[in-house]
C-alpha cells in the first residue's frame, strides 16, 4: 500500500459550518486546507487560508483551486463547468462534478431515481404553475423547485387543489405526499477503490415551521429489515453514481414499511454531527479518508445519541448571545458545538449539541431539556 503523503492542500467551497468541521477533523491528519465562501465572515474565515469570492463564478472557482491538490464541497450551489474544467485538466474533484450537477437539480435526482429503480414517491416534472394546476390527480403533494432550494426552502406542501396557488412558476417536481411513519437518513461514504462504509440511519424529526432538522436520534428505531433495506439503498445509489466522497440519502418510511428516498446529498450532513461523538469515525473524518483513498473508518455507535440544532429565535436578529449554556454544558454526556456565528437570526443554523447516554429514556430527556433551555438571542 501507497505512503500517505500529508503534505497536501485541499480546497473547500463553501466556508460553512461543514466546512468548520472538515477542517477540525483535517487537524488530525495534518491537511492544509483553503476555503473559498462569499461571507468574508463565514465560519471557516479564521481556521484556514480563506478567500472571499462567490462560489458560482467560473473564473473565482478556477483561481481558488489553481494552488490545490484536491477540490471538494461543503455546499452544492457551486460552479460545476469550472470543477468540470479543472477534473478534465487532471485535478482531483470529490464528489465529482457530474455528481454535483445532477444534486443541483431535483428533477434530474428523481429521474436518476426512476431510471435505477430506486424507490421513491410518485412524481411529475413540471416546468410552470400553470403544468402543477393540471396535476390535481396527484394531490395531496409536494412541489419542489428543480434548482436553488436549500434548508427546506424552495418545498411547497399542496394539500388541496385551494393550495395551488402557492405553487413555484418555474421547473421543478411535483410529487406525491407520502403519509409516512419516520424520516430517517443513511450516511454512506466510498473512496475511488469502491470501498463504502455505511452508517446505522438515524430519526429526523423536522422544525414545524422552518422545515429543516430540529433534532434526531441515532439510531433509528427501525426494525431489522427495514435497517437493512434503508442501508441498502444507500449504497445502492452511491454505488451507481460511483461517486467518491460522502453521500446522505434522506429517507422516508411508511406505515407499512416500506423505504422510499427523498432527497439526497454529496457531503457531509446534518443527519451525521452526531458521529463527532456518537460513532467510532465522524462523518467528516469519512469524508475526508475517502478523497484522500485511505482505507474507511468503523461506523460502530460508541452510545445512542441525539443531536439537536441550535437555531436563532424568532423575533431575534443581531449579535447572538446564548442563554442556557451553563445549564446545558453541566449534563452528563452534553457537547455543544457552536458554528463561530456572530450574527443571529431566525431559525439560522448556529450550533449543534450532540447527547451521548446509554440508556433511551434519559437520552430522551436530556434532549428535551436542551430543546427547552438553550437559546439564541440578539
Amino acid at each position: 500500500m501507497a505512503a500517505f503523503n500529508p503534505n497536501l492542500t485541499l480546497g473547500i467551497l463553501g466556508g460553512g459550518q461543514l466546512g468548520r468541521m472538515l477542517i477540525q477533523a483535517g487537524v488530525n491528519l495534518d491537511i492544509a486546507f483553503e476555503v473559498l465562501d462569499p461571507d468574508a465572515q463565514a465560519p471557516c474565515a479564521a481556521l484556514a487560508k480563506f478567500t472571499n469570492g462567490k462560489l458560482t463564478d467560473y473564473a473565482t472557482v478556477m483561481e481558488f483551486a489553481r494552488p490545490c491538490d484536491i477540490v471538494t464541497i461543503e455546499i452544492e450551489n457551486v460552479n460545476t463547468l469550472a470543477l468540470a474544467d479543472l477534473e478534465r485538466a487532471g485535478k482531483k474533484v470529490f464528489p465529482q462534478p457530474a455528481v454535483i450537477e445532477l444534486i443541483q437539480d431535483k428533477r434530474k435526482q428523481k429521474t436518476f431515481y426512476a431510471e435505477n429503480k430506486i424507490p421513491t414517491a410518485p412524481f411529475v416534472l413540471v416546468n410552470n404553475k400553470e403544468e402543477v394546476y393540471g396535476h390535481t390527480d396527484m394531490l395531496p403533494a409536494v412541489n419542489k423547485l428543480g434548482k436553488e432550494g436549500y434548508d427546506g426552502r424552495g418545498v411547497q406542501v399542496i394539500k388541496t387543489k385551494a393550495d395551488l396557488a402557492k405553487a413555484f412558476d418555474a421547473p421543478g417536481v411535483l410529487e406525491k405526499w407520502i403519509p409516512f411513519e419516520k424520516e430517517i437518513a443513511v450516511i454512506v461514504s466510498r473512496n475511488p477503490n469502491g470501498e463504502l462504509a455505511t452508517y446505522p440511519p438515524v430519526e429526523m424529526v423536522f422544525h414545524p415551521e422552518a422545515n429543516l432538522v430540529e433534532y434526531l436520534f441515532s439510531p433509528a428505531q427501525l426494525t431489522p429489515a427495514v435497517h437493512q433495506q434503508a442501508q441498502a439503498i444507500a449504497q445502492t445509489i452511491i454505488n451507481k453514481l460511483e461517486m467518491v466522497g460522502l453521500l446522505a440519502v434522506e429517507m422516508f418510511v411508511t406505515h407499512e414499511g416500506e423505504v422510499l428516498v427523498n432527497e439526497i446529498a454529496p457531503r457531509p450532513h446534518n443527519s451525521g454531527h452526531q458521529t463527532i461523538e456518537g460513532n467510532t469515525t465522524s462523518q467528516y473524518e469519512q469524508h475526508l479518508r475517502a478523497i484522500l483513498n485511505l482505507p474507511p473508518g468503523s461506523t460502530n455507535l460508541i452510545a445512542p445519541s441525539a443531536m439537536v440544532n441550535v437555531l436563532g429565535e424568532e423575533g431575534f436578529t443581531g449579535p447572538a448571545r446564548y442563554e442556557g449554556l451553563q445549564e446545558v454544558l453541566a449534563i452528563e454526556g452534553v457537547h455543544v458545538h457552536l458554528y463561530g456565528k456572530k450574527i443571529t437570526k431566525p431559525f439560522r443554523k448556529m450550533g449543534h449539541v450532540t447527547i451521548v447516554d446509554a440508556d433511551l429514556d434519559s437520552l430522551k430527556k436530556k434532549t428535551n431539556f436542551v430543546k427547552q433551555i438553550l437559546k439564541v438571542k440578539a
